[in-house]
């Protein structure tokens, strides 16, 4: 996808998001990732994207902190994870079950209505709970940790994976992973780009396999930085690498290809 260069307005943007969220402009694409040491697809992350009538498809690094600075981000978050319970559905029901991984800003997290919004939508859709892994992004601090913790303890209760985001970066610290008792850790694609991080990879895989915690390293883009995650013990990869996030069509075919003759 292609994004226009032109300069975008924050007001204009603001204003039409809600529309593009109940509209249908703002579309789900998944991204899949892949067990380190087997190369096997084992999941996908659901990203969002817009595509405005007018101005084109519009950069998620744009819209995504517009809706979180505005209450287009429950709105958004809603949809998000109701598709990601549909798309986990649908390969559950192909009998190639996937987990799949959804993006929740903080202050969704802090609303009661989203835990029920989660619950619904699993039951809606039929889908094993263990499936959904609810990603906490980095964007913001979370004002009441605790809170938040005992509320995210009624999904880790059904199965769900509670990881954090872009951990090495911004909010996602040390702090953030123990206060919200997370079981997975996903590493920022700083972590994962450059050989010089390889000591701070290292010890943020040890520091989450010694909680028994799940590792992610995101923005895979060289066979080089494959093999380093595979050689520092990483369970799971995600990047450019193994493919770009695509359309639900798309990825179904990408998946068939990869199946052996």
């Amino acid at each position: 996808m292609h994004y226009s260069t032109a300069p975008l307005s924050v007001d204009r943007l603001a204003a039409d998001l809600p529309t593009a969220v109940r509209s249908g402009e703002i579309v789900p694409v998944l991204q899949p990732q892949i067990a380190v040491a087997t190369g096997v697809v084992v999941g996908v992350e659901v990203l969002s994207r817009w595509r405005h009538p007018v101005l084109g498809p519009i950069p998620p690094t744009v819209f995504i902190p517009i809706a979180e600075t505005t209450k287009a981000i429950h709105e958004l978050g809603r949809l998000m994870v109701t598709a990601s319970c549909r798309i986990a559905a649908e390969w559950q029901d192909r009998s190639t079950p996937l987990d799949v991984a959804v993006n929740v800003a903080p202050s969704q997290l802090a609303t009661e209505t989203f835990y029920d919004e989660v619950r619904d939508e699993i039951a809606a859709a039929g889908v094993d709970p263990q499936r959904l892994t609810v990603e906490v992004t980095e964007a913001t601090a979370i004002d009441d940790a605790e809170d938040v913790a005992e509320k995210l303890d009624r999904l880790r209760d059904i199965g769900i994976v509670v990881s954090i985001d872009d951990f090495g970066a911004g909010h996602s610290s040390v702090r953030r992973v123990t206060d919200l008792r997370a079981t997975e850790l996903k590493l920022d694609r700083r972590l994962v780009a450059a050989k010089t991080t390889e000591l701070l990879a290292r010890e943020a895989i040890d520091f989450a396999h010694e909680r028994g915690m799940r590792t992610v390293g995101e923005g895979v883009e060289t066979a080089d930085q494959l093999a380093r995650l595979h050689r520092l013990g990483c369970d799971r990869a995600q990047g450019y690498l193994i493919a770009r996030p695509a359309p639900q069509t798309e990825f179904a075919s990408w998946m068939r290809a990869r199946q052996p003759a």
